[in-house]
């Protein structure tokens, strides 16, 4: 639509309808709003595929009133972004092995507990670093030790009014296989990391282009595989790095990998296409492609999982009243229905019980409980990802976070990593 004079009653019209709606909406949901005499702000979020969806933009944007300016790149992409241009964002979304990157540059600064509606809500997986008292911390950043700002400006477990990320959503992850050519496993028996190195899979694996994702995955196969075993997987030394990128370009030069994967469409892309039959996979990748009808089974490896945590971070530039839309939006992520939108396509909110009464009984049983699906669910596409009858893999929320076997994480040869990361990919 032009900007033209004819044009301009029309556009008037339709700001103020959209103005009195965000009141109604605001009313409705006990959100604030912002007045009709002023101009909508433009909340600047970026991110990732993974929480930067369409449908959540919208309804941010009608519970709010405001707009809501989504930028989702690759893992890679967003973190470099970030911390070298915090002006060009107002919040960032990503997960926790970020934040020490991000910290460090300056790029984000404290959020104010007392500004978060739902803290008190939020369960022990962020605040203590268990799910329940079985539980395995995990090796490398688990989220806990990154989340309160001290004193002295560092970062610890030590809780404080202050703290570095919102926590919200959550998952483990592991790799997806196409069980039209590879025999379904049982899950933490026989389903190992193991298979993604494993030879008869040659030029059918993919991995995820994250040197602070992907490289856990490589080295969780590896050691499984016995080809390298580490003193600490969450911390490897330079020593264990070398060993292990040895064995990870050797298996390259053999064309053991199809790909590197940079975001989660394509991931799809590739397992749809029957480019890969295993891979690194996030779990809408996996939702999505149950939705078309490939079937992939999502792993429970025995060794454990990759854990990763969402981080919701405001950058250092962020000030005045788009710091305070910023903690609207970061209120209305933790306040019920964006938690049991991402719930249907796998993920997990940080309080669980304020999003209950937004899912059905069946979906929450699947989802949560790790119950059979009572009825036939749908994905946050709205096709069937879920057939009756069948029970999410790997178990309920806390079975599945009691088995974390390494977190992401931003080891301290990181730097070091980076740069066997970047000659893997070469080789």
């Amino acid at each position: 639509m032009s900007n033209t004079p004819s044009n301009l009653p029309r556009r008037k019209a339709i700001k103020s309808l959209a103005a009195a709606s965000a009141i109604g909406a605001g009313l409705a949901t006990g959100i604030s709003t912002f007045a009709i005499g002023k101009e909508k702000p433009t909340l600047r979020v970026l991110g990732t595929h993974v929480t930067l969806q369409e449908e959540l933009r919208k309804r941010a944007m009608d519970d709010l009133g405001i707009n809501l300016k989504f930028e989702p790149k690759g893992s890679a992409a967003v973190l470099q972004k970030a911390a070298m241009d915090p002006s060009s964002f107002d919040l960032y979304e990503q997960w926790s092995n970020s934040i020490n990157v991000l910290w460090r540059a300056g790029a984000i600064q404290a959020i104010d507990k007392n500004k978060l509606l739902y803290w008190d809500e939020i369960n022990n997986l962020t605040k203590t670093g268990k799910i329940s008292a079985n539980a395995k911390i995990g090796a490398g950043d688990a989220p806990y030790k990154l989340l309160h700002v001290q004193s002295n400006n560092a970062l610890s477990s030590q809780h404080t009014q202050h703290i570095s990320y919102l926590p919200y959503v959550h998952n483990v992850d592991s790799f997806g296989y196409n069980t039209e050519f590879i025999e379904q496993g049982t899950p933490y028996d026989s389903e190992s990391w193991a298979w993604l190195l494993d030879p008869s899979f040659n030029g059918k694996v993919a991995i995820v282009n994250a040197p602070t994702i992907g490289l856990f995955d490589l080295a969780l196969s590896a050691q499984a595989r016995g080809l390298v075993q580490f003193d600490d997987i969450g911390n490897m030394s330079t020593v264990e790095l070398d060993k292990l990128f040895k064995v990870l370009i050797e298996y390259k030069r053999t064309g053991h990998f199809s790909g590197f994967w940079t975001s989660v469409p394509e991931s799809v892309r590739f397992m749809k296409s029957k480019r890969v039959n295993i891979q690194s996979m996030f779990s809408p990748a996996v939702s999505s492609l149950n939705g078309q009808n490939v079937p992939v089974t999502f792993a429970a490896p025995k060794e454990g999982y990759r854990g990763w945590h969402g981080v919701m971070c405001l950058s250092s530039q962020t000030k005045g009243r788009m710091q305070d839309v910023a903690y609207e939006y970061m209120n209305w992520w933790l306040s019920g229905w964006p938690g049991a939108f991402i719930a249907k396509q796998g993920y997990y909110i940080s309080n669980p019980q304020r999003s209950r009464s937004f899912l059905s009984d069946a979906e929450y049983d699947y989802w949560y409980a790790g119950k059979p699906a009572a009825e036939a669910l749908t994905g946050t596409d709205g096709l069937v990802s879920v057939a009756k009858g069948h029970s999410r893999r790997g178990g309920s929320y806390e079975k599945r976070f009691e088995n974390v076997a390494v977190w992401n994480t931003v080891m301290p040869t990181y730097e070091y990593s980076l740069q066997k990361w970047y000659e893997f990919l070469s080789a």
